[in-house]
């Protein structure tokens, strides 16, 4: 079985900053693609940045300048610096990681529970 346990959500000001985490562990042969996805009160679930296995990043236009997406495949462990928060980063932060194992060697989906970000004064 495999676990994502994502963390570093919280309520920040405007301008501020926050890290998000999210480790992944279990029966893992290896791990392809990991990003973050979020979603917004009343709003579809939208790709924030994801990064591949080989260090290609792409990240959503509302975000670039202002976030970093990182990994360390040592841990297993993919981030992401939020700086310069906005009102409109409000959302729920979701790691998304496809996760090969000895069942599925051509890899899986896989979702945290997802982390809660509030923007706010």
């Amino acid at each position: 079985q495999v676990q994502l346990v994502e963390s570093g959500g919280g309520l920040v000001q405007p301008g501020g900053s926050l890290r998000l985490s999210c480790a992944a562990s279990g029966s893992i042969l290896r791990i392809f693609d990991m990003g973050w996805y979020r979603q917004a009160p009343g709003k579809q679930r939208e790709l924030v940045a994801c990064i591949t296995s080989g260090g290609t990043i792409k990240y959503a236009d509302s975000v670039k300048g202002r976030f970093t997406i990182s990994r360390d495949n040592a841990e297993n462990t993919v981030y992401l610096q939020m700086s310069s928060l906005k009102p409109e980063d409000t959302a729920v932060y979701s790691c998304n990681v496809i996760i090969a194992t000895r069942e599925a060697v051509l890899g899986i989906n896989y979702w945290g529970k997802g982390t809660l970000v509030t923007v706010s004064s």
